[in-house]
């Protein structure tokens, strides 16, 4: 019987209170937000609108996400969500960043189903 045995590190759950499995969840939710968008097909960018999303340490969003209007209810509070649970991994971990402001996207287009934003110069 070899039940008894420690298993291998690597067959161990990760540790709730880790960095790694924070990082895991922060990614989980990412993925939900994603999964949610990708629900709608893009073929008219008026109906799609725009939203920050991550946190960068020293405050702003990392990026930007194009969203469907159709889905804001289910959609924003995930993005919310996904904002909030990124300041408090920066937070907990002490986390640091560049501090520049990234550019807003001036607009949005649809590619092959999918949106795509527009930034300035495009």
């Amino acid at each position: 019987m070899t039940d008894n045995l420690p298993k291998d590190i690597s067959e161990r759950p990760a540790d709730e209170n880790s960095k790694k499995y924070d990082e895991v969840q922060l990614e989980k939710a990412k993925a939900v937000v994603e999964s949610e968008i990708a629900k709608e097909k893009c073929s008219n960018p008026d109906d799609w609108k725009i939203a920050p999303m991550g946190a960068k340490a020293c405050g702003g969003p990392k990026f930007y996400i194009a969203y469907p209007k159709v889905s804001e209810e289910q959609i924003l509070p995930l993005i919310e969500g996904y904002n909030k649970k990124e300041a408090e991994f920066n937070t907990k971990y002490g986390i640091t960043s560049d501090c520049s402001v990234i550019a807003e996207p001036k607009g949005i287009k649809c590619k092959n189903g999918k949106a795509e934003l527009i930034f300035e110069g495009q």
